[in-house]
Order: structure tokens, then C-alpha cells, then sequence
């Protein structure tokens, strides 16, 4: 019987189960949607509980797949989506809905925060700013706004702890999710209890931290019923979505880098010190004394899945790249902003609007799609160079995500960029990534190098073209400086 591993992925859309042989190929998988819900300006939701009910289908579907059987699973790894803050009361039952990543409820409390305590004393500790988007702000939000939720949480969990706890019982906190929670010192990885006194927030809310790769228990016999998988199948505690992706898409040594293809976009530069910038995101990789300088914008297929489903007519993603490929690069002079829902990195602004710039009567839905492939790599383009500040330099990108199936728009961003982009096996890389996590947990692979060499392979290649990349350094500065002139006049008319 062939040893197999299994990767959980619960992202921001659906939920994404993946069985993997030990050289990396799929056996099986599944894709599990869930509801992501707006109840009030800033606010977006999900609930912990629909996870992990899609969780339980999928890999119900995953084990009746040829060739799958439970005793054959050697271990389960999972990651999640960024900066979840579930309030979990003694009994394990969900109190709230928790604000995901998107969410920027908490913008008033950071504001008032960094008065109080000034701008650089978080900074100096957490390596990141006291952002809305992050966990630690989340859960001040609902301390101050929802006391009688806060008073009664036994815990708070993320994304991927929530899905281990169901799956064990075991409460759990990884160390590449610590960066959302900013009383944790980035450098030493233990919490700063004189900052977490000032911020008001309490230690024992957050359970035991673990290495991302380490066993943390087996699947409970309630588990088993529910899921189908072997009573006391191991379970590692996972890591961050992003940074098991990165794991995923073969980046694991210093200096190289991921750009990330999803509902989000991005990059993660993968560095063996904490080298931080207030303008960008910095995490320990899952990988042990790593870590990941990331640029994580909103803007990224969610961008081109919205103008699919408003203005696209039906038609398929690759139509619609067909009409941007039509397109000569620069899109004609129409500019898209892809802020559509605020922006994270590296403007972490949540008034920023979605904007369409150059619009007229000779324009064409082809040349709005092509702005909104340009406007996503312009985003990336813009974390890279804010990176290049502090000191990280990139040369290749290993991409990943559904948007790294497009030739048309992974060569956009490799023209935008100037830099040479490779593509590994792109729609596992997430899965995979928390796949590896548990093979090294249960020793099926003896190193991280021996993981990426079995399972990781390079599919495609992109090289920059450089006509295309001059024309897109003016497009740029057109990007760069709609976003200077419109800045107050999103938060006036938020």
C-alpha cells in the first residue's frame, strides 16, 4: 500500500482537499465552497463552522476516490487563509463569526492604538504595523465592541488551528501565523507580555504554540465518524496559506521567491533573518529559521472573478483572456486600480477604491480586462520595489495559483516585473505545501530539500520582454501616481 499524505486548504472561496503519493501527484481532490458574508461597510465574514463542514465533505470525497483508501493516509497537514480570530468558548463550540483577512472593522482601534502607545513601539516588536487586517486588532475590536463574546472565549483560533482542533481536539497555535498576532516578538517567536499588557489582551487566550511541521495529535474517533479518515491518523499543527503555497511552489532557501496567483496577489521572499519594512508583511515561513518578507495585495484573481461575474457575459476566463490578449500591452492607456476591498501592502489603505482610469468611447471590454490582468501585476510590481528598499532582491519568481494557468497574464507580470517567472505544478501548491508539513511531521521525508526534490517540477517558464517592460515602466508611474491623487478623496467619501 502506497503511503499517502493529505493537504487541507481552507481558503478565503472554498475549501481545497488534496491526497498526494509521495512524489507529489495528486491521487485525489476536491473543491469545497463556502460563503463569505458583508454584513456592514468593512466587514467580512466567514463562519469557522461551514469550514469545517466543507472540510468533512471533501475529504469524504477525496477517500472514495480510486485507489484512496484512510489506512493509507501517513499524516494530515492544513493551512489557512491569514489573520483569523475565532473566538472558541470552553465547550469548542464557535461563539462568532470571525473577521477574515479582508475585513477593516478594527481601523478606529489601530488608529487610536498607535497614539497611544506611538507609531514604532509595535513595529520594533512585531516586525509588522498594528494593521486592521491582523489578528491581534480583531480581537481588541471584539474585547471593546463584543465584550460578552470576548468574555466568554476560551480561546481564539486561526484558520488552520480551528480545522486541527476539530480534526483532534487539541488546541493549537503555529508559529507562521504568530505575525498576526503583534504582542509576539518576530525574532525570538515568544510573546512580549509588557506589550501584551498595554494592548489590553490576554496571553491565555492564545493556546500552545507548535513548529509547523510538528505532530500535535491523532484524528478523534468523533473526527473519524464525521470525516471518514483513521481513528488516530497524525495531524501537524500547519502553517499559513501563503507561506505553505510558497513551501509548495519549491521555495524553501533564502533568496527565492513566490508570487502568489489566487483570490489574492502577491509575493513571499524567503530570507534566514527577520528583515523587516512597515510597508510590507513579515512571518516565519513553515519552514523552520526561515522567514517570508510578503507583499499580500487584494487585488488578484478576485479581481478578474468579479469582472467575470459582473461584466463578463458568461464567458470563461480564458474568453476573456482571449479579448485582453487582443489588447497591445498598457492597455491603450486604460489603468485599473485593483483596490477592491481597501488594499493591503503596500498602501494599507482600507478607504482604497477599485478604479477604472482612460475610459472612452473607443475603448472595449477587452481593454478592461487587459487593465485589470495589468493593474494586478502593477500591484506586485509595487511590493517589489518596496522590497527592494529593505533590502530583499529578487531575480525569479516560482508562481503559483489559478492565475499562474494564464501564459497571457503570468507573461503581463514577468514584463511588468522585468523579472523571469517559473511555474511548478500551480493548483496543488497550497495543498502540497501542507502536505510536505506532514511528511517531514511523520519522517516520510528526511529534509526539506528531499521534499522539494521529489515533488516539486517546473512546468512552464516566462522570460521578460523587454519592449514591454519599458512601455509598462510608464503605465507604472500612471498607476503609482492615480493612487497619490485619489488617496483623500477615498477616505473623504468613504
Amino acid at each position: 500500500m502506497k503511503a499517502l499524505l493529505l493537504g487541507i486548504d481552507i481558503g478565503t472561496s472554498a475549501c481545497k482537499i488534496a491526497v498526494f503519493e509521495e512524489n507529489g501527484r495528486v491521487a485525489a481532490q476536491s473543491n469545497q465552497p463556502y460563503a463569505v458574508y458583508y454584513p456592514f461597510p468593512g466587514w467580512v465574514e466567514q463562519d469557522a463552522d461551514e469550514w469545517w463542514a466543507a472540510v468533512c465533505k471533501g475529504i469524504r470525497e477525496v477517500l472514495s476516490a480510486p485507489g484512496v483508501e484512510a489506512e493509507a493516509i501517513s499524516c494530515i497537514g492544513i493551512d489557512g487563509q491569514s489573520w483569523s480570530a475565532i473566538p472558541v468558548d470552553s465547550k469548542g463550540e464557535v461563539l462568532a463569526r470571525t473577521p477574515i483577512w479582508m475585513d477593516t472593522r478594527a481601523k478606529e482601534v489601530c488608529s487610536r492604538v498607535k497614539k497611544q502607545l506611538g507609531e514604532d513601539t509595535i513595529f520594533q516588536v512585531a516586525g509588522n504595523d498594528f494593521l486592521p487586517s491582523y489578528s491581534a486588532p480583531k480581537m481588541l475590536w471584539m474585547k471593546e465592541e463584543c465584550p460578552e463574546v470576548y468574555g466568554r472565549a476560551h480561546t481564539f483560533l486561526q484558520s488552520n488551528s480551528f480545522i486541527a482542533y476539530r480534526l483532534t481536539g487539541v488546541l493549537s497555535q503555529d508559529v507562521s501565523q504568530l505575525y498576526g498576532l503583534q504582542f509576539f516578538n518576530l525574532r525570538n517567536l515568544k510573546p512580549d507580555k509588557e506589550l501584551t499588557r498595554e494592548l489590553g489582551l490576554d496571553l491565555d487566550l492564545i493556546p500552545e504554540v507548535f513548529p509547523c511541521d510538528q505532530i500535535i495529535g491523532g484524528v478523534s474517533a468523533e473526527a473519524s465518524r464525521l470525516t471518514g479518515l483513521k481513528e488516530g491518523t497524525p495531524v501537524v499543527a500547519g502553517g499559513l496559506d501563503a507561506a505553505c503555497g510558497t513551501l509548495g511552489a519549491g521555495v524553501y532557501l533564502p533568496g527565492q521567491t513566490q508570487e502568489q496567483g489566487g483570490q489574492a496577489g502577491g509575493m513571499s521572499i524567503c530570507l534566514n533573518e527577520a528583515l523587516a519594512h512597515k510597508s510590507l508583511i513579515l512571518s516565519p515561513h513553515v519552514v523552520p529559521g526561515r522567514y517570508l518578507l510578503q507583499g499580500g495585495t487584494v487585488g488578484g484573481g478576485g479581481a478578474l472573478k468579479w469582472f467575470r461575474q459582473e461584466l463578463g457575459n458568461g464567458m470563461s476566463f480564458d474568453e476573456l483572456t482571449a479579448e485582453a490578449e487582443a489588447i497591445p500591452p498598457g492597455a491603450d492607456g486604460v489603468v485599473f486600480l485593483p483596490y477592491m476591498a481597501g488594499e493591503r501592502s503596500p498602501i494599507w489603505n482600507p478607504d482604497a477604491k477599485g478604479v477604472f482610469y482612460g475610459l472612452s468611447y473607443d475603448k472595449t471590454r477587452g481593454h478592461m480586462i487587459r487593465a485589470v490582468l495589468e493593474g494586478v501585476a502593477f500591484a506586485l510590481e509595487h511590493n517589489l520595489r518596496v522590497a527592494k528598499e529593505a533590502g530583499a532582491e529578487v531575480s525569479i519568481m516560482n508562481a503559483m495559483g489559478g492565475a499562474s494557468n494564464s501564459s497571457l497574464w503570468t507573461q503581463i507580470k514577468s514584463d511588468v516585473t522585468g523579472k523571469p517567472i517559473q511555474v511548478p505544478t500551480s493548483d496543488t501548491a497550497t495543498t502540497l505545501g501542507a502536505a510536505i508539513l506532514a511528511g517531514i511531521g511523520c519522517g516520510l521525508y528526511g529534509s526539506y530539500q528531499e521534499a522539494v526534490e521529489k515533488t516539486v517540477t517546473i512546468t512552464k517558464s516566462y522570460e521578460p520582454n523587454a519592449e514591454n517592460h519599458k512601455k509598462y515602466q510608464r503605465s507604472m508611474e500612471l498607476y503609482l501616481e492615480l493612487y497619490r491623487d485619489l488617496e483623500k478623496t477615498f477616505s473623504a467619501y468613504t
